[in-house]
């Protein structure tokens, strides 16, 4: 079973009827998930303070080895924390979300992806195919950023980690190429 992680915010019915997930925030059901998916939007700091039940259960399922998708804020709390305000991420990435300057926030609409490497979930997609983005936050560059995206200069825009992928942009809102990427994932084992 894939959980969708529900924080009560998003468009976690594409994203449930393309990978056949269940949404949910019920700990037995994610600490049985054979994968995860956590889609976000809304606050660094609502979104901390949503997950705090059964936030050693996802720290300890993804350190399991399990597949997981971070999408948005979902990529953004795999880090220590955010500019945006207080609360906890989940840590497993070390670093601090970021705030764009010197562009207009909220960076909304479309914009090209570019892969820094070859990643499963963006099998069969072209290299700099277009996705939906809605954010004013983003993850800093580290080891394991594997997509970047020009908006007033290059940002991570996807991060691959072992198990662990995450995507700034919100495929459930980016058509033929966010599908793809939603199967892709579904389909890794």
């Amino acid at each position: 079973m894939i959980a969708i992680i529900d924080i009560g915010t998003g468009n976690l019915s594409t994203i449930e009827r393309v990978t056949g997930g269940k949404i949910t925030m019920e700990p037995g059901e994610i600490e049985g998930a054979e994968k995860i998916i956590f889609p976000g939007v809304g606050s660094f700091q609502y979104v901390a303070s949503i997950i705090r039940p059964v936030r050693k259960i996802l720290i300890n399922r993804i350190k399991s080895g399990i597949p997981y998708l971070g999408i948005c804020l979902g990529l953004e709390m795999l880090f220590d924390s955010s500019e945006e305000g207080g609360g906890e991420g989940l840590g497993l990435i070390p670093g601090r979300i970021k705030k764009f300057a010197g562009v207009k926030t909220p960076h909304m609409g479309w914009n090209q992806v570019k892969n820094l490497t070859d990643l499963p979930i963006m099998g069969g997609i072209p290299d700099n195919s277009f996705f939906y983005f809605m954010h004013s936050y983003y993850a800093p560059d580290t080891a394991y950023t594997a997509m970047e995206t020009d908006y007033g200069g290059y940002f991570t825009s996807g991060i691959m980690y072992g198990n662990i992928y995450g995507v700034q942009f919100h495929p459930e809102k980016s058509g033929d190429a966010g599908i793809r990427l939603l199967k892709n994932f579904g389909a890794i084992a």
